[in-house]
C-alpha cells in the first residue's frame, strides 16, 4: 500500500512538474495584449481578403464548362487538367465554407457531399478520360451535373442549375487535339 502511495505521489510530482504547474505563472502584460489586438487584426484583414464561396465556385464552373469542351474535343489531356483543377476549385470552395445552413437552420455538410461527388462522378470521369472514351464522359458529365444540381438544392440555392454548356469559357484555349500552333 505504502508502496501504491509512493509511486501515485511521486507520479503527481512528474505531472505537476511537466504541467508547469509547479513555477509562477507570468501576468499578461499591455504588450501581450497589444499583441493579440495586433493579430486579431491581421486575421480579419487577412480573411477579407480571401475569396468567398461564389467566388470559388465560378471558377469551378469555368473549369467545368471548359473540361466538357476539352472531353468533347478528345483532347484528353486537356480533359484531365481540367478535371483536375474542376476538384482542386472544389476542394477549396468546401474549405472556405465547409457547413452552410438549409431554410431550416439544419447544417449541410459540404465536405461530406464532395467527398461522395469525388468518390462517384468525379472518379467515373477521370477513369472515361483515361479511357479516351468519349461517349462514357458524355454520360457521366450530364450525371455530374445532377449531383450538383443535388447540392445546390441541399444548400438552399436551387436557382442554381447547371447545364450542359454551349459555349467554352476560354476562347483563348484552342481545344482542338490535332492543333500545332503555338508551338
Amino acid at each position: 500500500m505504502r508502496r501504491h502511495a509512493a509511486v501515485f505521489a511521486s507520479s503527481l510530482l512528474l505531472a505537476a512538474a511537466a504541467s508547469g504547474c509547479g513555477g509562477p505563472v507570468p501576468a499578461a502584460t499591455t504588450d501581450d495584449a497589444k499583441r493579440s489586438e495586433d493579430l486579431a487584426a491581421e486575421v480579419k484583414a487577412l480573411k477579407e481578403l480571401v475569396p468567398d464561396q461564389a467566388h470559388i465556385m465560378a471558377d469551378v464552373g469555368y473549369h467545368f464548362t471548359n473540361l466538357w469542351f476539352a472531353g468533347g474535343a478528345e483532347n484528353w489531356p486537356l480533359a484531365d487538367f481540367y478535371l483536375n483543377e474542376s476538384k482542386s476549385h472544389l476542394r477549396w470552395a468546401v474549405r472556405a465554407k465547409p457547413i452552410r445552413k438549409d431554410s431550416a437552420g439544419r447544417d449541410v455538410n459540404l465536405p461530406g457531399i464532395l467527398e461522395a461527388f469525388e468518390n462517384s462522378q468525379l472518379t467515373q470521369l477521370k477513369g472515361a478520360v483515361d479511357r479516351k472514351d468519349r461517349t462514357a464522359f458524355e454520360a457521366v458529365y450530364r450525371e455530374s451535373l445532377t449531383v450538383c444540381y443535388a447540392c445546390h438544392k441541399a444548400s438552399d440555392k436551387p436557382y442554381l442549375r447547371p447545364q450542359i454548356p454551349t459555349q467554352p469559357v476560354a476562347g483563348i484555349i484552342n481545344f482542338d487535339p490535332k492543333a500545332n500552333w503555338p508551338l
